[in-house]
């Protein structure tokens, strides 16, 4: 096996193992990389050039295919079951947590699970529970509850 002639023969190999590499550890990149391998490897066999040539081909086609995947995959973004799953601040919204560090002058501090998050909002006491509204990098924003009164029936009507 003459390396300068059957190179095209390993960019080929590369390009079957970078695949399997992408189906066993999915992380959508060895793909294009694969796919730069085997285009490398097909101008390879066509065009016989010589193996710097083929270095240069590969960069090329590998940075002509990443962009074109990163086109397409932002024109068709995934969908996902959870959209917020490495959005942890936007998870928490809605949640009733309890304040323990009292909100004063807009700050304070709250517990949320077994943590305690830094808080901005109207003045609390601690002790008292918000509800979280949204997030400013690590700092959440929250609002106090609004507690609905029932009133009891006139037992006289």
């Amino acid at each position: 096996m003459n390396f300068e002639t059957d190179a095209h023969w390993l960019w080929l190999i590369a390009a079957a193992i970078l695949a399997a590499a992408e189906i066993v550890a999915p992380g959508v990149f060895l793909i294009f990389l694969a796919a730069a391998a085997a285009m490398t490897g097909v101008a390879a066999l066509v065009t016989g050039v010589p193996f710097v040539f083929q270095l240069a081909l590969f960069c090329l086609f590998a940075l002509a295919s990443v962009l074109v995947g990163k086109r397409w995959y932002a024109r068709n973004p995934i969908a996902s079951s959870d959209p917020l799953l490495n959005d942890r601040t936007s998870r928490m919204i809605g949640e009733t947590v309890l304040v323990v560090t009292a909100i004063e002058g807009g700050s304070g501090r709250v517990k949320v699970g077994d943590g305690v998050w830094p808080a901005k909002g109207p003045d609390a006491e601690a002790g008292s529970r918000v509800r979280i509204t949204g997030a400013d990098g690590a700092c959440l924003k929250v609002e106090p509850i609004a507690i609905a009164t029932i009133e009891a029936p006139d037992p006289a009507e």
